[in-house]
């Protein structure tokens, strides 16, 4: 396994947020500060890419000893097939996208009677974009996006049916399509490709629960049990920190009309949701995060900083607990 950074957990400080007031980060920076924090690798938004030389994207990385990522989002077969050119050109693993629907959060509601076809659609584009993937040895993933639940993820799977296509998880997701997170890992885990470690604290409320972006380390998420799944199935996997939106999802399980357009869930999958919901919920404190205060730029900016500092510092003693365990595997 190796280690790199996303750019969407510090919008703010890397100038990709409207109102941040900074000047927009290149490719090479972003390669920059992950050699920084220690990082291998770095997954890059494409409209950064674009904005690049791709060729010397992929000589610097080289020389920084870096593996690159390409994030974008969607799913028209032109677009995808674009993107995995340019990617190869950059020396990239693998191409992710999200393929949206559901509103943030999991909410499906507005879909009621298109979902189907919207995921018919999906596929058609997937299937017809990953006969490039495949040609050019580019890797294209979809991301668990808080849209898509691990049934889905799977059936893209099954049905496509290629080496180059696969899953980039988002560990905190899962909360957000209403599955117990180590239940989602373990039913993907053959097919990740590539992950984005995102951790998150709950907050209880009246309709379901909030979740609310932390550093690593600091939330719900069982990172050592997810490093040692990984190690055993898929070890060549990419993992990125990428800390959650500065907005907090509201994830209304307790409403009935959230579970409209989902696969049917049994009660032992929801007890063991709320269960794992209930036992690490907060009912107290203000759970907004500096740019829901309105903050000023600068202190978000900051904050963004404050957070990978100390997920770094966590992230940090994992890496090398895997570099231990490598080293003594080969000897």
């Amino acid at each position: 396994m190796r280690f790199g950074l996303t750019a969407y957990g510090t919008v703010f400080h890397m100038g990709l947020h409207a109102g941040s007031n900074r000047v927009r980060i290149t490719a090479r920076d972003q390669i920059d500060m992950a050699v920084a924090y220690g990082l291998q690798g770095v997954e890059i938004p494409l409209d950064v890419l674009s904005q690049s030389d791709p060729g010397e994207v992929a000589a610097y990385a080289e020389q920084k000893k870096m593996f690159v990522n390409v994030a974008m989002g969607g799913f028209e077969p032109a677009s995808l097939m674009k993107a995995l050119h340019l990617s190869k050109l950059a020396g990239a693993l693998t191409l992710r996208t999200v393929v949206g629907g559901a509103k943030i959060g999991g909410d499906r509601r507005h879909m009621a009677g298109s979902w189907e076809p919207f995921l018919k659609g999906v596929l058609s584009a997937f299937q017809e974009a990953v006969e490039i993937a495949e040609t050019i040895g580019v890797n294209l993933t979809v991301e668990n996006h808080q849209d898509l639940s691990s049934e889905e993820l799977l059936w893209l799977c099954d049905t496509i049916d290629s080496k180059r296509f696969g899953i980039t998880l988002d560990t905190g997701n899962p909360l957000a399509t209403a599955e117990h997170p180590a239940d989602f890992f373990r039913s993907v885990a053959p097919h990740v490709k590539n992950a984005h470690l995102k951790d998150y604290k709950i907050y209880g409320s009246d309709e379901g629960y909030r979740l609310v972006r932390c550093p690593l380390g600091q939330g719900v998420i069982d990172f050592p049990d997810l490093f040692q799944l990984m190690n055993e199935i898929n070890p060549e996997v990419t993992m990125s920190v990428e800390h959650g939106a500065l907005e907090a999802r509201h994830i209304r399980v307790l409403q009935e009309d959230y579970w409209t357009e989902y696969p049917p869930r049994t009660a032992k999958q929801l007890s063991r949701l709320l269960r794992f919901v209930e036992d690490r919920a907060r009912y107290k404190g203000d759970w907004r995060t500096p740019f829901e205060q309105n903050q000023t730029p600068d202190e978000i900016a900051k904050y963004e900083l404050e957070e990978m500092d100390v997920a770094l510092a966590y992230l940090s003693k994992h890496i090398r607990k895997h570099e231990i365990r490598s080293e003594s595997t080969i000897k």
